[in-house]
């Protein structure tokens, strides 16, 4: 569900309160000339167990979302988010209760950082498509493409898989609260 008005927002707000985790992921419009400066995010992806959220990004919708990102009692999981808590930072707001699913696969013999698509083929012998055109796509576009869609929800998504499975497991860690 692309959201692109705070309207919207107002619609799933009781949806989105009551839910305690959320597979996260944000996309930003890339930057290719050496000195431009990054505006993003410019697309936050919150996924549950079943919806996949596309906030197409304002300021209105920005405030809307922070108290979700700050609550630490909301589990956000995903993978990468490094560079999103920075960005984020850079907008006042502070991620708590993030969950980086990047490094939670030392006990398969792994300790660098593990990717989306590697940990699906690992945990379900899936092959979990990345298309580079898509993912250095313009995210700041009023229409996003089918394929972006796709994309962004399946970003958001998958992490909720790979974090239930990993729990059933006993490999991942409870997430930070304070």
């Amino acid at each position: 569900m692309v959201i692109n008005t705070l309207e919207q927002c107002h619609h799933i707000e009781a949806e989105l309160n009551t839910t305690t985790l959320f597979g996260f992921d944000s996309e930003s419009k890339p930057t290719f000339t050496k000195g431009e400066i990054a505006t993003g995010p410019h697309l936050i992806q919150l996924a549950t167990f079943e919806k996949a959220y596309l906030f197409q990004i304002n300021h209105a919708i920005l405030e809307f979302l922070k108290p979700i990102f700050e609550n630490h009692n909301q589990i956000k999981v995903g993978f990468g988010l490094k560079n999103d808590a920075h960005l984020f930072r850079k907008k006042g707001i502070q991620l708590h209760s993030v969950v980086e699913l990047s490094k939670c696969f030392s006990n398969f013999g792994f300790h660098n950082a593990m990717g989306l698509k590697n940990a699906m083929a690992l945990l379900f012998q899936l092959n979990f498509p990345k298309s580079k055109s898509i993912s250095t796509s313009n995210w700041a576009r009023k229409i996003l493409t089918a394929q972006q869609i796709d994309y962004a929800s399946a970003d958001a998504y998958a992490p909720i898989l790979v974090f239930a499975e990993l729990r059933r497991l006993g490999l991942v860690p409870n997430p930070p609260r304070k």
